[in-house]
């Protein structure tokens, strides 16, 4: 054990199990606090604040992980960091998911891309997938809509491709954000250039957050905004299969 590395304390807001959205099969979640964006459909501005998370040691979260290692093995899953934005806490994510894929777990990294910089080699070594949000195409609507810039993501997934780690894209679609045709088929362009993308996955924007800014006493900025409905989801799917890529 290598003992520097696995003391290592990060903050975390919960874990959950869950199946389907968070890579493949029945996946131990575990939410990490802190995120440097502040996307407008964010679901979880409950983890915005790195210092409003509980502080546990890389050994602490691997003892809870173990009470669920088998089940989530047998049933074709692993472990997922998510958030708020794990590579805002790099040390801490790198001794999670490396003691799990010593383990024989599967791993998955949930993130923006935004701080991609801070994923170093040794972290992205413990990372057998990356769930890569890219949140828009456009760097004016990006900025608009989450606070912060593209480039960074863009290069992350560039050098994603480089070393061949595999990436599964989620686009979360909202109506009169990220629908725009002729920027879905930029990113569309784009991740057809790379190889190491496996699959892209619509996500479509939902209000199921609401209620934690209404207990935060800050406001929704998308309660207004409608959900794309299906005859949008598909034609979005559409655009990303015309580029060679399997959408769902």
């Amino acid at each position: 054990m290598n003992t520097a590395t696995d003391q290592v304390t990060g903050r975390i807001h919960s874990w959950d199990l869950s199946t389907g959205v968070d890579g493949p099969g029945t996946r131990f979640v575990l939410f990490v606090s802190g995120c440097p964006l502040r996307c407008l459909y964010c679901a979880n501005p409950d983890t915005w604040r790195l210092r409003d998370g509980r502080p546990a040691t890389a050994d602490e979260v691997m003892a809870e992980i173990a009470r669920y290692g088998d089940f989530v093995t047998a049933a074709g899953g692993g472990v997922t960091l998510t958030g708020g934005e794990p590579l805002l806490q790099p040390a801490f994510s790198a001794a999670v998911l490396r003691r799990c894929k010593a383990a024989g777990l599967h791993t998955a990294l949930d993130t923006s891309g935004f701080l991609g910089a801070r994923a170093d080699d040794t972290l992205l070594a413990g990372t057998d997938l990356v769930l890569l949000d890219i949140k828009s195409f456009d760097t004016a609507a990006y900025r608009k809509l989450t606070g912060g810039e593209l480039a960074p993501t863009l290069a992350f997934a560039t050098r994603l491709d480089r070393l061949r780690v595999p990436v599964w894209i989620r686009y979360v679609l909202v109506p009169g954000w990220t629908d725009d045709a002729t920027h879905i088929d930029g990113l569309g362009a784009f991740l057809a250039g790379l190889g190491n993308v496996e699959r892209v996955d619509i996500l479509p924007f939902h209000k199921l957050g609401a209620h934690k800014y209404e207990a935060l006493g800050i406001p929704f900025p998308l309660r207004a905004t409608p959900g794309p409905g299906p005859d949008l989801v598909e034609r979005v799917r559409r655009q990303f299969r015309g580029h060679g890529l399997r959408a769902y």
